[in-house]
């Protein structure tokens, strides 16, 4: 698929539920968000429709996201069905790694190769206290056990924060010495409960890079795929692992999008930033024909915006104030 800007789009973020097991401080309150309605969330059969429909337009990449994808009950039986779909090259997994431990060998039989943690700190009392209650260790295990079951890449996603995490820069880099990880830097947001506090807490990477650069050399790597996302990518100096860079504030990559992301109740939004979603869960349950559901996804691509800078008149970010929970993290 094409969109009006010339950019090819074959990635698919599919967000199968809105929960979570963890009250992240900088993504929802302590007391967590109203989580939506059982019926309102896209049944199982909803969702492998909509993927096939999307994989017969030119999408050879899912990537299954939340919330937080493995609370939900028998998400490994829709893991199997995803990567058994003819056409599907690319099948991956964002977890927070609280429960891979006990379910990294189940999750990689059902065919899942790629998986991405996130971890934004080492340190088990501030783990503890930006998830509201997590576990360091369980993390910790979860992404031991995805190694030696033969995940590759495994990716840990580091949210960056002032004030928060900014101190453990040096030890996510240093992780990748000897561990084949992706450690990927994340700049913060202004979606949901971060955009409030975006501008006090907001670290851009190449700050990040200069910090990374005081202590170690960093060697940039060459992108392999069309299908790549939008991190910049370094090795440390005789490093095992690899760095990642994403500047989703300092460094629009609108030029360069290939994805679309389905909500966990169904809406097929085109941009992050952007409020256009087109509403697939009411035709799919009036019993839509597959060419039907076929317009829809053609229509949401014909509608893909430009770019951040085109919604917001070429000022600062829009915030979206929908949590990134319900649209797919």
């Amino acid at each position: 698929m094409i969109d009006r800007f010339g950019r090819e789009i074959n990635y698919l973020r599919v967000s199968v539920t809105d929960r979570c097991n963890l009250r992240c401080v900088y993504c929802m309150p302590e007391e967590g968000i109203s989580a939506m309605n059982h019926e309102d969330i896209l049944r199982y059969e909803e969702v492998l429709r909509v993927v096939r429909s999307s994989v017969g337009l030119g999408i050879v990449k899912v990537r299954v996201t939340g919330g937080e994808p493995l609370v939900r009950r028998g998400v490994v039986g829709f893991l199997s069905s995803l990567a058994s779909l003819p056409g599907l090259k690319d099948l991956s997994l964002t977890t927070n790694g609280a429960l891979l431990g006990s379910m990294a060998d189940d999750i990689f039989d059902a065919g899942v190769r790629r998986i991405n943690v996130s971890l934004d700190s080492l340190n088990s009392v501030k783990y503890t206290r930006i998830t509201r209650g997590g576990f360091l260790d369980d993390v910790l295990g979860g992404l031991e056990r995805a190694r030696r079951v033969g995940f590759s890449p495994i990716k840990i996603n580091v949210v960056t924060i002032k004030g928060l995490n900014e101190d453990e820069i040096i030890d996510f880099a240093r992780l990748t010495l000897e561990q084949p990880y992706q450690v990927r830097f994340i700049e913060l947001m202004p979606l949901g409960r971060a955009a409030d506090e975006h501008d006090s807490r907001y670290i851009s990477n190449d700050e990040v890079r200069r910090r990374i650069s005081r202590h170690f050399e960093l060697e940039p790597l060459e992108r392999t795929s069309k299908t790549d996302g939008p991190a910049r990518i370094y090795r440390l100096k005789n490093g095992t692992g690899e760095i990642g860079l994403i500047g989703s504030t300092s460094r629009h990559f609108c030029r360069s999008c290939n994805r679309l992301r389905l909500t966990a109740d169904g809406r097929l939004r085109t941009c992050l930033f952007s409020e256009r979603e087109i509403d697939l869960k009411r035709p799919l349950r009036n019993g839509c024909r597959d060419d039907e559901l076929v317009g829809l996804i053609k229509r949401a691509v014909e509608e893909k915006p430009e770019g951040m800078d085109r919604l917001t008149g070429g000022g600062r970010p829009r915030k979206c104030m929908r949590e990134m929970s319900s649209v797919g993290g």
